[in-house]
């Protein structure tokens, strides 16, 4: 199960992963924090309501699973660039309430840093990381049985990978409390798993492309040779949180590792 915060997260952040994982048959699942009703919305020119991009959003995200391959979405409806004000107790438990009832193995989600300082992505990290530990905690309140998880990753970028998709988008930045945020690259060594997905490059593409309503600022994606595309959709890293099931420096290739 991966646990993000928008619409696009899933394609841009984790649609190496999640292709992947579908095209081997894993039942792969997406639980997704907001709709994103506050982000562009092709120029911005025109701009229809929170309300009406968030439908839109949300129509794209479905789209873009059905190209990954994902079993379900799920929307958790907090609001777009609020997640950090949720109340943690009732966010968490709403969390909780997923994990219990999909029961996954493995869970990804957003870095400590969330990617380039988002504040959504921060908090999605922080709430996913508290509701797989209140998951499998007997006296955490929910009327589904706990569920305890194998293993915990957040995906992460290294500075190589940073100069490749930034040199396809753009200096990504996130302005919080008036200070500019910029991406965080992880060093190689922190890096625990690797996954090659340079077979699924095409389909994650397709899925970005779902993502119509944000494409107008990454144009230069439409000019990219087949090889750019492939380095930036061909593969995907891991720090692993933790492991129930394995451990150690060597880095993994496939993050259901030491799971019988």
């Amino acid at each position: 199960m991966a646990v993000l915060a928008h619409p696009d997260d899933e394609s841009l952040g984790l649609g190496a992963l999640l292709a992947t994982y579908a095209a081997r048959g894993v039942e792969t699942y997406l639980l997704t924090a907001t709709r994103g009703e506050r982000g562009r919305y092709f120029t911005n020119d025109h701009r229809p309501s929170d309300a009406e991009v968030g439908l839109v959003r949300e129509a794209e995200l479905r789209a873009a699973a059905r190209v990954l391959g994902l079993r379900e979405v799920a929307l958790l409806g907090y609001v777009d660039g609020e997640l950090d004000r949720a109340a943690p107790q009732e966010a968490v438990g709403q969390i909780v309430a997923q994990l219990r009832r999909v029961r996954p193995e493995v869970v990804v989600t957003f870095d400590p840093f969330g990617a380039y300082g988002h504040p959504d992505h921060v908090a999605i990290s922080q709430l996913t990381t508290a509701a797989v530990l209140a998951a499998a905690d007997s006296e955490f309140p929910n009327d589904v049985e706990p569920h305890l998880v194998s293993k915990l990753y957040y995906f992460v970028t290294d500075e190589r990978r940073w100069a490749v998709y930034q040199s396809a988008f753009k200096r990504l930045t996130s302005r919080v409390d008036g200070e500019e945020r910029t991406a965080v690259a992880w060093p190689a060594w922190a890096v625990s798993a690797i996954i090659d997905a340079r077979d699924h490059w095409r389909t994650v593409w397709r899925a970005v492309s779902c993502h119509e309503t944000q494409l107008a600022v990454y144009g230069r994606l439409c000019e990219l040779t087949p090889d750019e595309h492939e380095a930036l959709w061909g593969s995907a890293a891991f720090y692993r949180v933790f492991s129930r099931v394995n451990g150690g420096r060597a880095c993994e290739t496939d993050l259901f590792a030491g799971i019988p």
